[in-house]
């Protein structure tokens, strides 16, 4: 699904409720006031209408007769969504959003080096040669270094001609986005000489070797994170794990396999 920011007072009313709800602010259960919603945000019921229809496609709210919008369970939401992530990165454990994120490419970037290596044309070598080279001339500008690593791993996604897995972009995107701004703006490495090996070996057409240097490349932008941003990837023991609730998570209660950590 697109994302609604910047999209007029329609995106604007989708970006502020929905936040609100994926930071707990809107609990789950709750019901929404929409009179006071539309008094306090100054608009038609008509836009909160639209709004909502939107949230509801996303799996954030759902409207029962007699008891009106209320908020779902978080099992509810469409996590795949971009905006959902992206809202999810400004609530209070964004490192858990990065973590699965890390975990996602993990399994599917190493797989799509190493189909690109044995599908890729030269228009997709083109694409990929051109936002490396964007990202050697980003240096000292996060939004553009980010901008641009993520250029590159779309092309990547594309250059393996599986409709599917140039569509991961949609979720990828934002959590790589997020991830990219914290580690260029901490002034990590130079990401060009991690990128080249991924690169060479799509070019050689040498599908082990791009799987291989894919697996490098994630090991190396986890190391970055963590070092950048006190961020720690590793999964700890399944009565360990990482706690999603609380206020921010949009979870009434605590899971048995969710605790802090």
């Amino acid at each position: 699904m697109a994302e609604y920011v910047g999209r007029g007072l329609h995106g604007q009313i989708v970006e502020t409720v929905g936040t609100r709800i994926v930071q707990g602010r809107l609990r789950v259960g709750e019901t929404l006031d929409i009179a006071s919603l539309i008094d306090e945000l100054g608009i038609s019921q008509t836009v909160l209408r639209e709004a909502v229809k939107v949230l509801t496609a996303k799996g954030l709210v759902d409207a029962r007769q007699k008891r009106g919008t209320f908020v779902r369970p978080r099992e509810n939401w469409n996590l795949l969504d971009a905006d959902v992530i992206r809202w999810q990165l400004v609530a209070d454990a964004p490192e858990l959003v990065l973590r699965d994120l890390a975990e996602v490419r993990l399994v599917i970037e190493p797989a799509a080096a190493r189909l690109a290596a044995e599908r890729r044309t030269e228009e997709d070598l083109a694409a990929m040669e051109e936002a490396l080279v964007r990202m050697g001339e980003s240096s000292g500008d996060a939004g553009a270094a980010a901008e641009a690593d993520l250029a590159w791993h779309r092309a990547l996604l594309r250059a393996t001609h599986n409709e599917l897995l140039q569509r991961m972009d949609v979720f990828i995107g934002p959590g790589l986005a997020e991830r990219d701004r914290l580690v260029h703006a901490a002034e990590a490495d130079d990401p060009v000489p991690a990128h080249e090996p991924v690169l060479r070996a799509v070019r050689d057409a040498d599908p082990s070797a791009a799987e291989q240097a894919m697996r490098a490349l994630l090991a190396r932008a986890d190391a970055d994170l963590a070092r950048t941003a006190g961020l720690s990837r590793a999964r700890t023991a399944p009565g360990a794990d990482n706690d999603r609730t609380g206020p921010g998570s949009g979870h009434d209660t605590e899971p048995e396999d969710r605790k802090t950590p």
